[in-house]
This record gives structure tokens, sequence and C-alpha cells, in this order.
């Protein structure tokens, strides 16, 4: 249900089956888009701003063979939402999860969230709230934004398990946010996947942002995919040792295929990182080094924490360079302190 909001109204609902979008992304935009063009009931939810604003974009989503999908979606922000009547999604970026867990937690925690993010770990502020239906989701899909055109490729299905919930409402969930060609299957072995996904995210997100080249690198050159496997190997023995049975050959298979299906487009990491905005390398890069070093592996996982670190570096050089007013303004500051 939408309260009114300045001078916009939203029509009320009081439909179950309504799919709240928080992060209104790449991802975002192309599941909204997906789902409205199948008829489901969703809308997006800004989950960097909170001004109450409420707005209606259109969309055009731009699929392989040319095909096309355009869609008004209803845009607002939080707190334009005066409770949650359906399943919660998350595309948004995960180093806000604990800002965006808490505040969700004031209304209520009995809404099924889902999370579709990357990274280890980024369930943790939810638990830590006592949400009660929490599901994650691994996405096999990629996706690039610009302005009001998200072009769109899925590579496979993306499994989606219970970190706390039923079975019963994961096979409900997914069926309600899965469309032909933006696919969800349910899984009992989430964490498999949810490891195999980090380690290919850990690669793409650390090699292709340091070289400045898009998501086809490690299909059409031989030595990127050297580096490629070199990073696979450190990640395996070390999800391998925390219980976590994953393969290297199933894991490289993965890549190529991200990598031959998203040839052109551009990882998420590179595109925050051109856009001026904060990366998810802490959960990637990081987190499975904090992983290594818990089990004394730290060795293995040396250029991936370095690789990790220069990511960092070339970000906050990045944002500096988009925003010098910025700079000026918080000396500024310091100087009359």
């Amino acid at each position: 249900m939408y309260q009114q909001s300045g001078n916009h109204a939203v029509q009320m609902t009081n439909k179950d089956n309504m799919v709240y979008i928080i992060g209104a992304g790449a991802i975002g935009k192309a599941l909204a888009v997906m789902l409205k063009h199948n008829g489901r009931d969703v809308v997006l939810v800004r989950g960097s701003v909170d001004d109450g604003r409420i707005a209606n974009d259109e969309i055009t989503l731009e699929l392989a063979g040319g095909k096309k999908y355009v869609q008004t979606i209803t845009v607002l922000t939080l707190s334009a939402i005066k409770r949650f009547e359906g399943t919660v999604v998350l595309t948004s970026k995960s180093f806000g999860n604990d800002k965006l867990a808490a505040k969700l937690g004031k209304r209520n925690n009995q809404f099924p969230i889902v999370l579709l993010q990357n990274g280890l770990g980024i369930e943790a502020p939810f638990l830590h709230q006592g949400y009660h239906a929490l599901y994650r989701g691994v996405l096999f899909a990629t996706s690039q934004a610009s302005k009001d055109t998200v072009s769109f490729r899925q590579v496979s299905a993306s499994p989606v398990g219970v970190v706390k919930g039923s079975v019963a409402a994961l096979n409900a969930i997914v069926a309600s946010i899965s469309t032909p060609e933006f696919t969800f299957s349910p899984t009992a072995a989430i964490e498999k996947a949810v490891w195999q996904k980090t380690i290919i995210n850990t690669v793409f997100n650390s090699v292709c942002p340091l070289l400045d080249i898009d998501n086809g690198i490690f299909h059409r050159d031989e030595y990127a995919l050297v580096l490629a496997r070199n990073i696979i190997s450190a990640c395996v023995k070390v999800a391998n040792s925390a219980g976590i049975a994953v393969n290297a050959h199933e894991i490289e298979e993965g890549l190529l295929q991200i990598s031959k299906v998203a040839d052109g487009q551009l990882i998420s990491t590179l595109q925050d990182i051109r856009a001026g905005r904060p990366t998810e390398i802490e959960t990637l890069n990081f987190e499975i080094d904090k992983i290594a070093q818990s089990m004394q592996m730290q060795e293995l996982t040396k250029e991936i924490l370095l690789l990790g670190k220069l990511i960092k570096i070339k970000s906050a050089t990045q944002q500096r360079r988009r925003a010098p007013h910025v700079r000026s303004i918080a000396k500024g500051k310091m100087l009359n302190k």
C-alpha cells in the first residue's frame, strides 16, 4: 500500500502478490519491466535516496536478437510505502544492507525478502534484525543501463534458496518473480551456488575494471583466462576448506559462458567506478580473504586481496575526480573549524 506524497497520489493496492524491487539499477529495472510485461504487479523502490518522490518512468528493455519491451514503471522511495503487502526483492548494492535492514525492520519483518545481490555474508544484517522469511538468489544474468534503456542477457535460470523460511513459500516466491526471459528456479543448494557465483564475480569484478575492458575478455584472451584460473583455483581451495564442495572446472565453464553471453557489456564494478559510485568489492575479494584468514589460509588469497585493494583505490580516485566541489566544500569546513 502506498501513501500520498506531495502532489502525487498512487493507487492503493491490497494485493499480496505485489513485488517491491528495492534498487533501481540495471537488474532492478530489467526485472520490473519483465514482470510488468507479463502482467505482474510491481514497483521500483530507489534504495539510495528517500525523498518521498513518486514517479512513473518509461523504461526500455533491450534483449538478445533485437527484441525490446517498453513499460511504464512506478518508481518511489521507502517513505512513500505505508506497508509492504507482497514480496520485497533487493537488487540494490549489498554495502547498504545494514541500513536497509534496520529501516525495513522498523515497519515489520514478516514480509518475505529475496536478496538478488552479489557477495558472501550479505544476509547477516537481516538475520540480526530477526527477519523470518529470508531467501537468497544468485543471478546468472548480465545487464547494463544507460539513461532509460537497459540491455539484458540471461545466461541461465537464477537459483533461489531458503536462508530462513519454508520450501513452500520459496516455490511460491519463485513462481511470482519468474518470467520466460528472466527465469528463477528453487534450489536446496543455495550456499554452493552463492560460492560459485561469488568466485565468478570476483574474477570479473577484479580483472575487468583494472583492464578497463568488457566481460568478453576471458573468452577472447588466453592470458586473461590464465589469470582467471589462478583466482578460481585459490578461491576453490578456500571454499572447499570451508566445507563448500565447489569445482574449479564448473566455475570456469560458468565464467566462460557469462563472458560469451555478455561480450561487449561492462561488469557492474566497472560501471560503478566510471559513474563515481561505491562498489561491492568488500563482499567479494575482501570477504573471501577474511574467510581464508579465519582458516590460516591467507597466503592463498594474497593476490585476490591485492586486486581488491587496487579496485578500491581506482574507485576512490574516480569518485574524487567526479566530485571536486565536494572536496572544496569539505576542505573549507575543515579550515573554518
